[in-house]
């Protein structure tokens, strides 16, 4: 089996438009959570999200935005961070010996609006000639893949809120097994649209708007913790086999070490502690880790009542005693749930904490709970942390259970 190496990231998120940027943030517990800017506001009962402060003719000409969703904006925005900061330039026997792995919850939700609104709403008769194309939930890897002319494998995985973990993950094993030597991974998501906002609101999983803070009213792990904040954006990172990476000179920011996947086989929208377990443990074993090795653990930690406690209780079955002296903290408290992009932005977290030594909060952690007993990190960063394994877990609706595990690398 070959060894896979990270040596590029990129991420378009609330709260940056670079990692080091969005990391900063983090870092200092600042929360982009906000009260919507939007003219149906006013109709929805939790009036609030982690959006994107983002013009796309800034990136794009104006043509050329046009003929993308919003998602695949961030995603091509997001590549080209990643592809940049791998130095990486794609020659011809690259393009076939590369491939593109892409996640996403809704793909092009902002286009499916506005045909609605324009057919029911409207009245046209017609709606753009390129919907179809810039609706599809392949249109963002497609779109990176003409890019780059990259021609081995271009993948869409949408497994809800695992999405870019499992495309990761599958990104991994295809470099892994030998099947290609690089890829472009990570996933993006732009679902904060009207239709989709008072769909989530059906759900009763999200959280009211805080009435002291609104940027605090997402608070993982806290008792007093209502539900969760959507957000939007994108993560991408290159992936290598470790011969590829030290043959072009490029320099290795980690080792992608472990992938482990599960379903829990049990409940649409109800998570499952065994499921967790067995996806957490599958990742230390195909990394050869023992659990005390992972020096932080990025939680899926969404803020919902029920779920908190689910991965709570599975982090102890994985980690036994050494649960009690993990830090783990859910950066979801700051950037929202990013759904289909939230694997590969708190991958990017986990990388960066273990590079830069720092393990970020959960921010607006304000009580303790029983249920939830285990060492958050609460809201304040912790520096000067020596930190060699990282864990980032996504747990989906749907059942789906992805964990990724990263190591420092080393020859």
């Amino acid at each position: 089996m070959r060894r896979v190496c990270i040596t590029g990231v990129g991420v378009l998120a609330p709260g940056g438009a670079s990692p080091n940027e969005f990391f900063a943030k983090l870092a200092a517990g600042q929360s982009s959570i906000r009260r919507l800017q939007r003219d149906f506001v006013g109709q929805l009962i939790s009036p609030i999200a982690a959006c994107l402060d983002f013009s796309a003719t800034d990136y794009f000409p104006a043509l050329r935005a046009g003929m993308l969703d919003r998602f695949t904006q961030f995603a091509l925005v997001a590549a080209r961070q990643a592809v940049a900061d791998a130095a990486l330039g794609f020659d011809q026997a690259l393009q076939d010996r590369a491939g593109v792995f892409w996640g996403t919850g809704m793909g092009g939700a902002q286009m499916v609006e506005q045909g609605y609104i324009d057919l029911f709403r409207k009245g046209l008769d017609r709606i753009r000639p390129l919907t179809v194309p810039m609706v599809m939930n392949n249109a963002a890897a497609s779109q990176i893949g003409i890019e780059y002319g990259i021609r081995g494998p271009v993948m869409t995985y949408s497994t809800a809120c695992a999405s870019s973990a499992n495309a990761l993950g599958e990104a991994f094993r295809a470099i892994r097994h030998g099947e290609i030597d690089l890829a472009i991974a990570g996933g993006s998501e732009a679902m904060l649209t009207y239709g989709i906002l008072k769909a989530w609101e059906g759900l009763r999983v999200q959280a009211n708007e805080d009435s002291q803070d609104v940027s605090a009213s997402c608070r993982p792990f806290s008792k007093d913790r209502q539900g969760l904040v959507l957000g939007e954006g994108a993560g991408a990172l290159v992936l290598e086999s470790e011969e590829h990476a030290i043959a072009r000179g490029a320099t290795i920011l980690a080792e992608f070490a472990g992938y482990g996947r599960s379903n829990d086989a049990l409940h649409i929208t109800k998570p499952a502690a065994e499921g967790q377990v067995r996806a957490m443990r599958s990742a230390l074993l195909e990394a050869g880790l023992p659990p005390a090795a992972i020096g932080y653990l990025n939680a899926h930690g969404t803020a919902t009542p029920v779920g908190d406690p689910v991965e709570t209780a599975a982090i102890k079955s994985v980690f036994g005693d050494a649960a009690g002296r993990l830090p783990i903290s859910s950066t979801k408290s700051m950037h929202g749930h990013l759904m289909g992009a939230a694997g590969a932005v708190e991958l990017i977290v986990s990388l960066l904490a273990m590079q830069e030594s720092v393990i970020p909060p959960t921010a607006n952690y304000r009580q303790a709970d029983p249920e939830c007993d285990l060492d958050y990190v609460p809201n304040v960063a912790r520096r000067g942390v020596a930190i060699d394994a990282v864990m980032s877990n996504s747990f989906a609706f749907g059942g789906g259970n992805a964990v990724l595990v990263l190591r420092r690398y080393d020859l």
